[in-house]
């Protein structure tokens, strides 16, 4: 069974016991699981595929939570040719490792 979610505007194709990177958010201290529920498609059961009109009402992917991190370092350049211009910077995405556990709807 798979499902199709949309997460910080993202579409993301999971099945259970994927382990997948997901944006960083708000979590409380004692939280140790998420809850999608923004679900566009289910399908790979018996029957055809659940499409969302956006969205499947009712529909939720449950995940727990692996580890909290940050994604590889983006460079950022800027540069003028014979001006003496450079500027450098770079950006680390802050980033949720997760577990998908189960798919309901």
């Amino acid at each position: 069974m798979y499902a199709i979610i949309e997460d910080s505007g993202t579409q993301i194709k999971v099945s259970e016991g994927d382990v997948i990177d997901v944006d960083l958010r708000a979590l409380g201290d004692d939280q140790a699981d998420l809850t999608f529920d923004r679900v566009l498609v289910i399908g790979g059961g018996e029957g055809a595929a659940t499409l969302g009109s956006p969205l499947i009402e009712g529909a939720t992917v449950k995940a727990d939570i692996l580890d909290e991190g940050r994604g590889p370092k983006i460079e950022i350049i800027k540069f003028k040719r014979r001006k003496g211009y450079t500027r450098r910077n770079g950006h680390r995405q802050g980033r949720l490792r997760v577990r998908v556990t189960a798919i309901s709807g």
